[in-house]
């Protein structure tokens, strides 16, 4: 697929709170420049996302996910991370079948004192997403499937 002129990509974002949003908030601090085409939401713990809520995020006009969490051996709830990693694994394999790309939904780790990560991954991922077009388009087969999968 080729990138459509003047595509900016919604990508929304699934941040740990205790590693990923701090490094956000980092990044921030640093003024570290990243583009905008990320809507964070705040999770607890990236292994309660769940894959509901990135079909969700699809259904309603995302062009890509990204699941970022603690790194391994160093989530706060033990092994939220791990969890999060074994639904990404499952939840990539979901959105082929359904025609989605496995690159419009990426799973990385980023620690609350790497703000430079932080903004390289953003960076990566709008590029990644900005490339590969926008996702869906209405009336398509894709939002069809999306709408079955959700109920």
């Amino acid at each position: 697929m080729t990138a459509v002129k003047n595509f900016e990509p919604k990508i929304i974002g699934f941040l740990c709170n205790w590693c990923s949003y701090a490094g956000a908030d980092k990044a921030g601090g640093m003024q570290e420049s990243y583009p905008p085409n990320v809507q964070v939401i705040r999770v607890m713990c990236s292994g309660r996302v769940d894959p509901q809520f990135v079909l969700s995020a699809y259904e309603k006009g995302a062009d890509g996910v990204i699941i970022l969490a603690c790194h391994p051996g160093d989530c706060h709830y033990k092994e939220g991370n791990c969890r999060a990693l074994q639904r990404h694994t499952m939840l990539t394999m979901v959105l082929e079948q359904l025609g989605i790309e496995k690159e419009r939904c990426r799973l990385d780790y980023v620690s609350a004192g790497e703000g430079e990560k932080f903004g390289r991954v953003i960076n990566e991922m709008v590029e990644s997403v900005r490339l590969l077009g926008p996702l869906i388009k209405n009336g398509s087969s894709t939002t069809e499937s999306l709408r079955t999968q959700s109920k």
